[in-house]
């Protein structure tokens, strides 16, 4: 696709409707990215497709546009319990948030979407299906559920997109993918899209795919570029204090806090409101109803901070959030990218802080081997310096 690229410079070169192009230049774009320019021509000619992209590449629109494309193109509505189109992704977040690009990318057209997630009311997600929908936009749990039960028929469905598989690895959802997958219509066009490609993607991808166009925006995504990192070394009993200075600084402006697990989300959170700071928060023991709202409250600006564990690392999409803060550094390398990835957005710069115990130094490591650059290390002037054991020359952005 090389070839191609070098001369996709508008969205306009790029084959798509005119409704899609009204909607895409409403939103203020003219130029597509690196992973856009290249998807979206090979989803419009029919191909299936295997790529790889970091958050922040744009990736989403780079498989709704070309859908959107070819569901207007067809002009005939679904069946009653049908779906024409069916997008998979690991997390409800994720998938509202693709719900919501779809209709704003679709706003020029006629399309329906149904959003079919776990944690929230069955009822009316089965009388959505049940007129039939252009697009579902699914976790895989809960539309295997429906599936199962009658709800839906999946026979119809020719065009699948699984968004974040690797996430979705990681969350067990394979063997219920697997089950989908032999339930939709053949021939399809299937399209995947992960950050990183494991072996059982890739297994994934010989089983259900069709000599598929492999596509790759890698880890040298522009976005991390723009983000200036840095490392403050302290002790766990300083974390807390430390954070709270960090986001009173007046050059924060809408940050997320991540933790690695539910109960420290919880205790954060809690902290940072005694503090008299705007927080909410988002985990997996929280509602439906909480995280929406506490998403929703982030989004509009009515809290400045969001606390959250991974499950929301990979499904917000705000492009004004000025710092991310890891309280906690992941246990997988690669959630740190995901992490860092929510800032830095639509072209913008960012600026992630990362609170390193000496317990956490081989997770820093690993994450530095991974991003193939040290990380700027910070300490004393933001709280009791930790004693690491093996001081380093850190190379400066």
């Amino acid at each position: 696709m090389a070839e191609e690229r070098s001369y996709l410079k508008q969205f306009t070169d790029l084959g798509l409707a005119e409704a899609i192009l009204r909607a895409v230049s409403a939103e203020g774009y003219t130029t597509p990215t690196p992973i856009q320019a290249d998807v979206i021509p090979a989803m419009l000619a029919g191909h299936d497709v295997l790529g790889t992209a970091q958050t922040g590449t744009g990736k989403t629109a780079a498989f709704v546009l070309p859908l959107l494309n070819q569901i207007a193109a067809r002009g005939t509505p679904p069946r009653p319990k049908t779906a024409t189109a069916l997008i998979m992704s690991p997390t409800r977040e994720l998938a509202s948030q693709i719900a919501d690009n779809i209709r704003i990318y679709g706003q020029f057209m006629r399309v329906s979407v149904a959003l079919v997630v776990g944690g929230a009311r069955a009822m009316p997600q089965i009388r959505a299906l049940s007129r039939g929908v252009d697009i579902i936009v699914a976790t895989p749990g809960r539309l295997l559920d429906h599936a199962s039960s009658g709800a839906v028929r999946l026979d119809h469905t020719n065009i699948v997109v699984l968004d974040e598989a690797d996430h979705m690895l990681d969350l067990g959802f394979m063997p219920a993918i697997r089950e989908i997958l032999q339930m939709v219509a053949k021939p399809r066009q299937t399209v995947m899209l992960s950050a990183t490609m494991p072996k059982q993607i890739r297994n994934l991808a010989r089983e259900f795919q069709k000599d598929p166009v492999q596509i790759s925006a890698g880890s040298d995504s522009p976005a991390i570029s723009r983000i200036a990192q840095s490392v403050v070394q302290t002790d766990n009993a300083s974390k807390r204090h430390v954070l709270t200075t960090l986001l009173s600084a007046p050059e924060v402006g809408r940050a997320i806090v991540f933790t690695r697990t539910k109960r420290c989300a919880d205790t954060v959170h809690l902290h940072l409101q005694n503090a008299g700071l705007s927080a909410g928060a988002i985990h997996g023991d929280k509602s439906q109803g909480e995280r929406s709202n506490a998403l929703a409250s982030f989004k509009s600006g009515r809290t400045s901070i969001l606390v959250a564990t991974d499950i929301a690392a990979r499904g917000i999409d705000v492009d004004d959030i000025s710092h991310v803060f890891n309280y906690e550094l992941p246990d997988a390398a690669e959630a740190y990218v995901h992490r860092i990835g929510r800032t830095a957005r639509a072209g913008r710069s960012g600026i992630a802080i990362s609170l390193c115990a000496p317990s956490e130094r081989n997770l820093l490591r690993g994450i530095e081997r991974l991003i193939g650059t040290p990380i700027e290390r910070h300490a004393g002037s933001f709280g009791q310096a930790a004693n690491f054991d093996e001081p380093r020359r850190v190379a400066r952005r």
